[in-house]
């Protein structure tokens, strides 16, 4: 008897072993099970855009307006940014507020302005990046690289159209332009003459009729004109004073 209890009680280990093993199995088999819950990812988690215009920036030394230039960020999410601008020659610029927060889905104007205007910088390329970060985490989600360069003048821009040949432009002669008389050239017959003149007779007595709802003691009522009738007849004799003229 006491063989056979011990015998069972073995069974039973071997068996809560084996279900030991299966266990540790499926935990090997899927790890995510054992894992931590994971907290709720924000809406600006991990790496996010940074929506930055314009992408570069362009300095005039002769156009005392471009000293002064505007970047503007957006923020298309639901939490508020904060940002902050960083440049490679701090020295040159002037960053009207250099760091700050920008409100949901809104956007806020960088102003950057140019305070050493000189040959010496002209062609020099420098470099602006914009970090931003959520509120309440110092950790930064995004930034953008933005140009900025030193320019002589604006016409350096555009090499190609100053040095373009004179030729090209004189190869083009008037008389490959057709005048405006040659495309009428054929006169009116006097049947058709006659016709164009009647009927501007027509208009000019529609134009000097008097307007319904009007007092005439010499047009009877009934021959008042309409509005309509009077623009339509303007614009009949308008047309064929062209045609006079044309002729």
């Amino acid at each position: 008897m006491h063989r056979g209890a011990l015998q069972t009680l073995g069974n039973e280990r071997h068996l809560e072993r084996d279900k030991e093993e299966e266990r540790g199995q499926r935990r090997r088999q899927d790890p995510g099970s054992l894992a931590a819950p994971q907290a709720p990812a924000t809406s600006t988690a991990g790496v996010i855009p940074v929506f930055v215009f314009p992408a570069e920036l362009a300095f005039y030394a002769d156009d005392q307006s471009s000293h002064k230039q505007v970047l503007t960020l957006y923020n298309p999410f639901v939490s508020v940014l904060k940002f902050k601008v960083l440049s490679t020659a701090p020295s040159r610029y002037t960053v009207v507020d250099a760091e700050g927060r920008v409100k949901p889905q809104s956007c806020i104007d960088i102003v950057v302005r140019h305070k050493d205007i000189s040959a010496r910088h002209y062609g020099t390329t420098d470099r602006f990046r914009i970090e931003v970060s959520e509120e309440g985490n110092r950790k930064n989600l995004g930034r953008k690289e933005i140009t900025s360069a030193l320019h002589p003048t604006k016409r350096e821009l555009y090499p190609t159209i100053q040095r373009r040949p004179l030729r090209e432009t004189i190869a083009w002669q008037p008389q490959h332009i057709l005048p405006a008389q040659q495309a009428s050239a054929r006169p009116l017959s006097p049947a058709l003459f006659s016709l164009y003149l009647l009927v501007g007779v027509i208009c000019i007595a529609f134009l000097m009729l008097p307007l319904q709802g009007e007092m005439s003691t010499l047009v009877p009522e009934n021959l008042h004109a309409t509005v309509i009738q009077k623009l339509v007849s303007a614009y009949v004799l308008g047309l064929l004073t062209m045609v006079f003229l044309q002729g």
